[in-house]
């Protein structure tokens, strides 16, 4: 009886009252086949990639931790450091959607594998776990006895272990409903099965309290076990999953995410979402539209991306944006998309379609080298560049969501609602409705020309209406649709889709003008900045290939980061000019679809001949996405005021040996964080760390033994903590605040020993242990100074 009253209520749940009538079912992945295009490009060298990939050295964690003899060593880097096992659950998933994508039995017979061996080592651990977490069977022995200590990037000591594991979660499900491997569905059961069994004698307060470490999207994936075997157990476990400290704000309409690591709340939030679709849950499938809103439209760049230094930063302020050198993180657009084809099913709209392709283009696209590797961060940075990942070296977060990316563009370029048809992406492919005996051919070379053309083979004519996404980008009123060369009337929808009913018959063919326009878009905080567009492409400038230090990144803990040179933000191009309309001044290059020049504009004289370009183009090169804008009257003020905040800046950076922003998850990571009763937060902006009774350290680098200072950040207002200051466990400095700073943040310097640096190996630990009945920091900024 409980199974059936299971399966009734899920069958109920597309029911959602906000999206009702407004549902749309995507095609299978197996359905779409990519034409020649920059996708399908991506495509192939994606899939070059992920078979230069090891799945012996993949699975080595896994067979580990089962206590089984390993084939092959495993990989270094995130994958030899904590994270073990996570870039094993991503190729699961990347395997899938590339097989579904291309149908190749080579993708198909490695997942297979891969599969077969994870059943293997779930057998041997008897209990239904695998896994590849470092020590996992103390691990989840001790949280089953409700010893939990989380921190927001490590859980009893260990490197987000459900972040980890959440993408064997994932891998499998996607194993199973892409690629219907039905084993994957048997493992994946059982090790829900586990987690039901680990977590039956936890309070929900405890797991709460477990959540506050990085867990990836453990809620959407029960809520996907329970849609696959029609139990509401798995519901309710996904439920418990969900972290309350993210989900209530957005329940209410608040936005409260400045601050707070972007990529950890976004796969909670598409877990809400699934939940809300599993559960049919309105409120929930409310709040996590609210998030989508508040990213898209108040913390996102034109490339589609969001975060500075895998941070959200203040949403009237995106000054942090265009300083630093660690910009947009695919991994959060690789989730926001995620997100976005949820909320587009459940109520389809042109808005999260715009979103969608701007982001497919700009970020996505642009993430993969054309001759493989991943990007990590790019940079809005004037004059900056990225690095790219390599098979054996570099095995970060975002070459795991990279490996998925480019093996998964046909998921959206067609959906249909009962009969009819929609047209969302205008990408050359082929998409087969084998249950309507309907074929549709999309060929030309959009974005490179103006047009798409659909040629529809059907086994018997059908009426249907052919519903045609119209962009926020094409020029008003230009959309034309032809049907075997003749004009034909469309009527618009409250969603934006143009829509064609007649009774179509094999053979037809639809032409689709899409005009666009060149428009500049300023930052979402309405500052002097601007990036171009043209259709839903970016437009950006390559302006050197001088420093790219670490461009193809080696297996270092911050090879992901463009560690090169920082430019002076004054010495880059910019625009001067009094008018509104900046881009009038863009004039198309002759011979060249989507390069255009802007030399009325630039200044100085040294880059009035730079092009413009689509970014997804550039690559091995510094660039300009967004540009300063000022007028001739204000250019000699505004360029001495950059200069002045530039060179302390700059002369800051070449003082610093190695720096460590507290309380920020993956500089801490990077810095070999460690601590005991230590809490972190934001504070008026600024990220701290602090410890009641306990102590926290990092790692700091010193491969020259060159440190002279310690320069610690704190706020004037701290005032009751005593603390020590220890370096290699040498009493540096015991520290009072007192708070009589007033209300400001300030910095101390603390001279280093040299005979504790010249005899540190290159390596300082930097702990602050708080005296006893009081609290060490808050500390806000670690800096070692030359």
């Amino acid at each position: 009886m409980k199974n059936i009253v299971s399966i009734c209520m899920i069958a109920l749940l597309p029911q959602l009252g906000w999206a009702q009538g407004r549902q749309l079912e995507a095609f299978p992945l197996s359905a779409v086949r990519l034409q020649k295009s920059p996708f399908k490009q991506a495509q192939e060298t994606d899939a070059r990639y992920m078979l230069a990939m090891s799945p012996d050295r993949l699975l080595a964690p896994y067979l580990r931790e089962a206590g089984l003899e390993s084939k092959a060593a495993g990989y270094g880097n995130w994958e030899g450091t904590g994270l073990d096992g996570h870039i094993g659950g991503h190729y699961l998933s990347a395997l899938a959607k590339m097989y579904a994508s291309t149908g190749r039995k080579d993708l198909n017979d490695r997942l297979s594998y891969m599969i077969d061996w994870l059943e293997k080592c779930q057998q041997q651990n008897g209990n239904g776990y695998v896994g590849g977490v470092p020590g996992s069977r103390q691990l989840w022995a001790d949280i089953a006895a409700g010893k939990i200590n989380a921190g927001s990037f490590s859980l009893n000591d260990k490197w987000v272990p459900w972040y980890n594991i959440h993408k064997l979660y994932a891998g499998l499900v996607d194993a199973y409903q892409i690629a219907g491997n039905q084993k994957a569905k048997d493992v994946l059961v059982k090790l829900s099965d586990w987690c039901l069994d680990l977590t039956r004698n936890l309070s929900d307060a405890q797991v709460q309290n477990m959540l506050r470490s990085e867990h990836g999207g453990m809620n959407e994936v029960f809520a996907d076990v329970a849609a696959i075997t029609g139990d509401g157990k798995y519901l309710a476990l996904a439920r418990r999953f969900s972290h309350q400290r993210i989900l209530n704000p957005l329940l209410q309409g608040k936005d409260s995410l400045t601050g707070m690591h972007a990529n950890t709340q976004i796969p909670k939030v598409i877990g809400y979402m699934r939940v809300a679709e599993v559960g049919g849950d309105t409120a929930w499938a409310n709040a996590a539209n609210f998030f989508w809103n508040t990213v898209t439209a108040h913390r996102t760049v034109s490339i589609g991306g969001n975060s500075v230094r895998e941070h959200f930063h203040p949403a009237t302020d995106f000054s942090s944006m265009l300083e630093s050198k660690e910009g947009p993180e695919t991994c959060n657009s690789y989730n926001m998309l995620k997100l976005t084809r949820q909320l587009f099913l459940a109520n389809y709209a042109a808005d999260y379609m715009d979103y969608y392709e701007r982001t497919l283009y700009n970020h996505i696209l642009s993430s993969q080298h054309p001759k493989g590797g991943f990007v990590y961060f790019t940079p809005m940075r004037p004059r900056h560049y990225r690095v790219y990942s390599q098979p054996d070296q570099g095995f970060w977060c975002c070459v795991g969501s990279g490996i998925e990316n480019h093996g998964k563009y046909g998921e959206l370029i067609y959906a249909h609602k009962d009969k009819d048809l929609f047209v969302n992406l205008f990408i050359p492919s082929t998409l087969s409705w084998k249950e309507r005996g309907i074929q549709v051919v999309q060929s030309g070379k959009f974005p490179f020309e103006e047009r798409s053309q659909l040629t529809l083979t059907l086994s018997k004519p059908q009426q249907f209406t052919l519903f045609v996404r119209q962009p926020s980008w094409v020029k008003k009123g230009g959309m034309k649709i032809r049907v075997n060369n003749k004009d034909v009337p469309f009527t618009t929808n409250d969603a934006s889709y143009a829509g064609v009913s007649r009774m179509w018959k094999s053979g037809d063919v639809v032409t689709i003008s899409l005009p666009m326009e060149t428009r500049s878009e300023k930052l979402p905080d309405g500052s002097n900045w601007v990036s171009f567009t043209h259709g839903p492409v970016v437009l950006a400038a390559a302006t050197d290939t001088t420093g790219l230090q670490g461009l193809r990144a080696d297996d270092s803990r911050m090879g992901h980061i463009a560690n090169g040179p920082l430019y002076a933000i004054e010495d880059a191009p910019l625009l001067v000019s009094s008018q509104q309309n900046l881009e009038a001044s863009l004039m198309p290059v002759k011979g060249k679809p989507l390069a255009f020049t802007a030399s009325s504009l630039i200044y100085p004289q040294q880059y009035k001949n730079l092009e413009l370009v689509p970014f997804f183009q550039i690559h091995d090169a510094r660039y300009m996405i967004y540009w300063p804008v000022t007028t001739s009257d204000s250019l000699a003020l505004r360029q001495k005021a950059i200069q002045e905040r530039e060179k302390t800046s700059l002369a800051l950076e070449a003082q610093t040996i190695d720096q460590v922003a507290p309380g920020e998850q993956q500089p801490e990571s990077d810095h070999g964080f460690k601590g005991e009763k230590t809490e972190s937060g934001v504070f008026r902006d600024r990220h701290w760390r602090h410890a009641t009774g306990g102590w926290f350290s990092y790692d700091l680098k010193d491969s020259k033994k060159a440190s002279r200072k310690l320069r610690i950040t704190y706020y004037g207002g701290d005032k009751d903590r005593t603390f020590d200051i220890l370096v290699n466990d040498t009493l540096l400095q015991t520290v009072v605040l007192n708070g009589n700073q007033g209300n400001n943040f300030y910095e101390v310097d603390y001279d280093l020993p040299q005979q504790l640096v010249q005899n540190s190996g290159g390596m300082l630990q930097v702990k602050f242990a708080a005296h006893p009945g009081s609290v060490a920091g808050g500390i806000y900024y670690v800096r070692l100074m030359k």
